[in-house]
């Protein structure tokens, strides 16, 4: 299933790689590229030039509102806005897996070696590389030092006291996320160094997973015939290369931490801002075989050429006491971290770093609320915890190692998968702890619904589950700065509910409490031009808030259109609901989420303007799509609703609500024939109804409806909204077309393609691919047997981000097949966590890969009665429940 085509890009990343050496314990699988790499395609971002003739005079007003609005944003209140079509980032082909667990800030570390992307502050990304973090090695032999070099390939033109340019043709980097590799080759030296990078991100865990540090652990192997010693340095500049780093007033100081019979030493380096103070920690653990030495304080500018030679005279550095002194305002100060060891002939030895960060509790951009991370429930919360993280990061990452390997190993040794689909499956996982994610605990005076009780309809002012594992947000995208944008966290969600569901159902709680709450205010809609409310009742919302606002507390970031009017955003939370109860069979969580379910269907239903079953789109982007205009019935928002109809006549039967469910099942029964009455035309769904021009394209998302039911184990014939020779029909049309007249089947499937086998250019996202639709659509395929068009599909989208357009640790939202991306870092390709295998042992349910390998409760499959029936002994569950915890009668 790996094509040849495939194979040469992944041959060429490592091309101009010389050496022979293939590092320490390094995996097969993963994503790997020569440290010399340079990628032929320079892509650049979306822009208003790139819009074409007809699509400028459509939305001219959009234009003219946006920019009166972005003025006012950036110039007066002196604001980033959540999405700034004028600074659209560059593509900086450098990253790599970022350090750190979930929630608690994250530091990007390129592939190069760099210390590049910074979200300390809470989804306020910022994007420098900061020169003076670096690993130097150095090698001595009987007293005397023979080779000191910066593993870095970098020429600054500071620092030029130190020895740089390294030769990245003797070094690779090899990513299996939450791990990656690093090795060096030193030329001449017959030495090879290999830095593992650990973080821990750990499915199923609640605690370490959150943590703020990541370990570093070099092997050394010494292929001489002499002994060598062998000293690492850590360099660390306090600060991100953000200008408040010359604000003045931050110092640093040694540590030395003993507890349990362990101890580490190492420097804390106290950035002292008025908001959102941290502090940096690098440490080492001591060990009677390794040498820990310090340089407490040194100025990261000039040649820096004083620290370089205290290295050089003995591999070690002078390790002064006491604090250094505040800087004064223009000036940075930087530490220094060096371990050596002795490493005998032909024999390997190892010395470990760790890097800490402490910023326990955290404003957003509005100051007004305080939030408490949630690795301070187990380190405190007072901003001394950086030593402690440290300690138990260096003493328990084998442990973290031990748990990841068990998670990814039944994969990587599954000889059926292709090797791509294994980088994919586990490299795009980054965007869970670098998706700008916070992860914090509920404050004690949090309301979660506003004030709607759950015998009003809403739910606990706060829910037992966000109380003990707290609230979870990620952003859209690192450019589109919106947290939980839903619509979007409907295909990624997956990552969620399959590695770590109590945080899926902490989303899904607080966006059920949103559901209930209004926000009257008026404000601009800057598509239409019209005023309305920021947030109606009994809808869900688009997101919870913009970090540089006040996120749960002010919803709706987005007010490009009044989502109020969206056609899939219910809906999509009516499927996760049921998606998620499946998973997790957690009969509680089904009857908190019923009343909201109701509530959001009966919103929608006032879709359906002529009564005939089937929702109709309104003439104007009103979906996810929200660049591309439907009118009438569809095959996106109408397949949603049937497959919601689908999910609630389920749940009306598990909540033994016999007027529900036949409620909806006559809506089901009508609207089913109305879909393919309107839309079926022999060979796919037509995009909409409308009989306009471009009523006929193929949507490559066209299936997503029945995508999400078979993602959620229903297929008894009760719960089916599409005929299964349609459907396979339908996929068959898509890939013919979208994919594989599409860019010679090699990126993916297009948004909207034309019958006659060219792209929908009738607006600037029906030509885009959107990699997470795709990842879904060949989940889809797959489901429904087509393995083979299925992984063609998804290695298009994978080949092209990963190998072809240096797009790694920054999948974006969208490209089209020439020339332009749209939005890097995106929340949509965790949809890869669809990906499904038939599964036998689970009744013949095709569940996604994961369930086998990630989902550690077995007992969460043994709710079966007859030919694989959960109804039965749920049924009798949720009777043992007490029902009164909000469900409304009909």
């Amino acid at each position: 299933m790996t094509s040849e085509w495939g194979e040469k890009s992944t041959v060429d990343l490592m091309s101009r790689y010389v050496s022979k050496e293939m590092g320490h314990g390094v995996p097969k699988e993963g994503w790997r590229i020569c440290l010399a790499h340079e990628f032929k395609e320079k892509r650049k971002p979306f822009q208003a030039k790139d819009v074409s003739l007809s699509n400028v005079i459509d939305h001219v007003g959009l234009g003219i509102r946006y920019l009166k609005w972005w003025y006012k944003k950036t110039q007066v209140e002196k604001k980033a806005p959540f999405i700034d079509m004028f600074r659209a980032l560059p593509l900086r082909q450098i990253y790599g897996a970022p350090l750190g667990g979930i929630g608690g800030g994250s530091i990007t570390r390129g592939w190069r070696g760099e210390f590049c992307r910074w979200q300390l502050n809470p989804g306020m990304y910022h994007y420098k590389t900061v020169i003076a973090n670096q690993f130097t090695v150095c090698l001595r032999r009987g007293g005397q030092t023979v080779y000191q070099q910066v593993l870095s390939v970098e020429r600054p033109p500071t620092l030029q006291g130190w020895n740089w340019g390294y030769c990245g043709e003797y070094a690779f980097y090899h990513a299996l996320y939450p791990r990656t590799w690093t090795v060096y080759q030193l030329p001449g030296q017959n030495v090879t160094l290999t830095c593992r990078q650990i973080s821990p991100v750990i499915p199923h865990d609640y605690q370490d997973s959150s943590l703020p540090v990541a370990v570093f652990v070099w092997d050394i192997e010494n292929k001489n015939d002499y002994d060598l010693d062998v000293s690492i340095m850590f360099t660390m500049v306090n600060g991100s290369g953000h200008k408040d780093d010359k604000s003045g007033g931050h110092w640093n100081e040694p540590f030395h931490l003993e507890k349990n019979g362990e101890a580490v030493s190492g420097i804390l380096l106290h950035h002292c801002t008025t908001v959102n103070p941290y502090t940096l920690c690098i440490a080492a653990r001591e060990q009677p075989d390794r040498e820990v030495s310090h340089q407490t304080a040194f100025s990261p500018k000039g040649t820096c050429s004083d620290l370089w030679s205290d290295m050089i005279t003995d591999g070690r550095l002078d390790s002064p006491t006491g604090s250094s002194s505040p800087t004064q305002k223009g000036e940075k100060v930087a530490g220094a971290l060096a371990v050596g060891c002795s490493v005998p002939a032909h024999k390997l030895n190892s010395l470990e770093f760790c890097l800490a960060w402490d910023m326990p509790k955290i404003t957003f951009g509005s100051r007004e609320r305080e939030h408490v991370r949630r690795y301070a429930r187990y380190f405190g919360a007072k901003g001394d915890a950086s030593p402690s993280l440290s300690h138990h990061a260096l003493t328990h990452y084998k442990q973290w190692e031990k748990a990841i390997e068990d998670w990814q190993k039944p994969i990587l040794q599954d000889s059926s998968l292709p090797s791509w689909y294994k980088s994919a499956l586990f490299n795009e996982l980054y965007f869970v702890a670098d998706g700008g994610t916070v992860w914090v605990e509920l404050s004690e005076d949090a309301d979660v619904s506003g004030g709607v009780r759950t015998e009003d309809g809403g739910v606990p002012a706060q829910p037992a589950l966000i109380k003990e594992y707290g609230r979870f947000a990620y952003l859209e995208g690192q450019e589109y700065r919106m947290y939980n944008t839903y619509d979007v966290h409907f295909y990624a969600s997956f990552a969620l509910i399959m590695l770590w569901p109590k945080l899926a159902l902490s989303v899904q709680y607080d966006i059920a409490g949103t559901v209930v709450q209004q926000d009257p205010t008026e404000r601009l809609y800057l598509m239409n031009g019209r005023y309305s409310p920021v947030k109606t009742k009994n809808v869900v919302p688009h997101d919870i808030g913009d970090p540089d606002d006040e996120p749960w507390q002010r919803l709706n970031a987005y007010l490009i259109h009044d989502t109020a009017d969206w056609k899939d955003l219910n809906l999509k939370f009516v499927l996760q609901v049921y998606r998620d109860f499946h998973l997790t069979q957690d009969s509680q969580y089904l009857l908190d989420m019923w009343p909201i379910c109701q509530a959001v269907m009966e919103s929608e239903s006032k879709f359906d303007q002529d009564g005939d079953g089937l929702i109709e789109n309104s003439g104007y982007a009103d979906q996810t799509y929200d660049g591309w205009a439907v009118t009438g019935a569809s095959a996106y928002c109408g397949g949603l609703w049937l497959a919601s109809l689908c999910v609630m006549c389920k749940m009306a039967r598990l909540v033994d609500r016999e007027e529900a469910y036949q409620r909806y099942k006559d809506l089901l029964d009508r609207g089913s024939a109305a879909f393919d009455k309107l839309l079926w035309n022999g060979k796919y769904y037509n995009y909409d109804s409308s009989g306009r021009e471009l009523s006929n394209s193929v949507m490559s998302d066209q299936c997503a409806g029945h995508w999400f039911l078979r993602a959620s184990g229903l297929e008894e014939e009760a719960y089916q909204a599409f005929p299964k020779e349609k459907i396979r029909c339908a996929l068959k049309s898509v890939f013919d077309l979208n994919v594989m007249s599409f860019s010679e089947g090699h990126m993916g499937a297009v948004n909207g393609m034309r019958p006659e086998g060219v792209p929908d250019r009738s607006s600037v996202q029906s030509d885009e691919v959107w990699i997470g639709v795709v990842y879904g659509l060949a989940a889809t395929m797959i489901h429904e047997g087509m393995l083979e068009e299925g992984m063609r599909t998804a290695e298009g989208c994978y080949r092209t981000v990963w190998e072809r357009l240096g797009m790694a640790f920054q999948t974006p939202e969208a490209y089209c097949e020439k020339n332009i991306y749209r939005s890097l870092a995106y929340m949509r390709p965790l949809s890869t966590l669809t990906e499904p295998k038939h599964e036998p042992s689970l009744g013949g349910i095709p569940g996604v890969i994961w369930i086998r390998t990630l989902l550690n409760n077995p007992s969460m499959f043994e709710f079966k009665g007859q030919n694989g029936d959960q109804s039965g002994r749920l049924f009798e569950e949720l009777r043992n429940v007490k029902l009164g915890h909000g469900i409304r009668g009909d």
